[in-house]
């Protein structure tokens, strides 16, 4: 399985991450990276938040399981390619 991320996608967000750490700036483009399979808990294991940081920040984030490869599909065709669409939630400990 592989876990697809977007960054940077919501400008409010963007921005307050600029002024946190410099390192976005608003009207910036989405960064694309992976997140490890080991990022999802299953059958309702609990989540810790590590004794290493004192700022956990969560968001609710859009989540779609595809289920074809394609390259360029046109938007009519689009639900061809998933299965499922739900909801997660993102921690990110914003004090590393």
């Amino acid at each position: 399985m592989k876990i697809i991320c977007i960054g940077r996608n919501y400008a409010a967000h963007a921005e307050e991450l600029h002024h946190a750490t410099g390192l976005a700036r608003e009207g910036a483009e989405p960064i694309w990276f992976l997140k490890p399979d080991t990022a999802l808990l299953r059958n309702n294991d609990p989540f810790y938040i590590p004794s290493f940081t004192e700022e956990v920040h969560y968001e609710c984030e859009l989540v779609v399981r595809i289920c074809r490869v394609g390259r360029a599909i046109s938007e009519r065709f689009a639900h061809r390619y998933y299965e499922e669409v739900g909801l997660g939630i993102d921690f990110t400990a914003r004090d590393l």
